[in-house]
């Protein structure tokens, strides 16, 4: 599987979506439901009903991505909470192998002044 930079952010929308929906009405979903900008250096992650696929969006350069990832047995555990989600590009791919992201916690962050 390919791996995105470290520096793309990663939005994912919260609601299921007609996945007749292409390139263009997509866009216009990241335009007017998420109010963000479909020509970032953003990934848009969308899923079908079912949760069974995925749809990414992104631009790049002279052009969008439109990739699809459709599951054939199992479903995607889709994460619960505010309406846009904002992830990184480690959490994603978390996202594509089926990992529950609620259940992910990281070690603390420390802070010490001495050594």
């Amino acid at each position: 599987m390919f791996r995105f930079d470290a520096d793309v952010k990663v939005y994912v929308h919260r609601d299921a979506i007609d996945f007749r929906k292409s390139i263009a009405g997509l866009s216009t979903i990241v335009e007017q439901a998420l109010g963000l900008d479909p020509f970032a250096r953003a990934i848009y992650v969308f899923r079908n009903r079912r949760a069974d696929r995925l749809k990414l969006l992104l631009w790049e350069r002279n052009g969008f991505w439109l990739m699809l990832r459709r599951l054939e047995a199992d479903r995607f555990v889709w994460p619960r909470g505010e309406a846009v989600l904002e992830l990184n590009v480690e959490q994603l791919h978390w996202l594509l192998e089926g990992i529950d992201l609620q259940a992910m916690r990281g070690h603390p962050v420390r802070r010490y002044e001495h050594v």
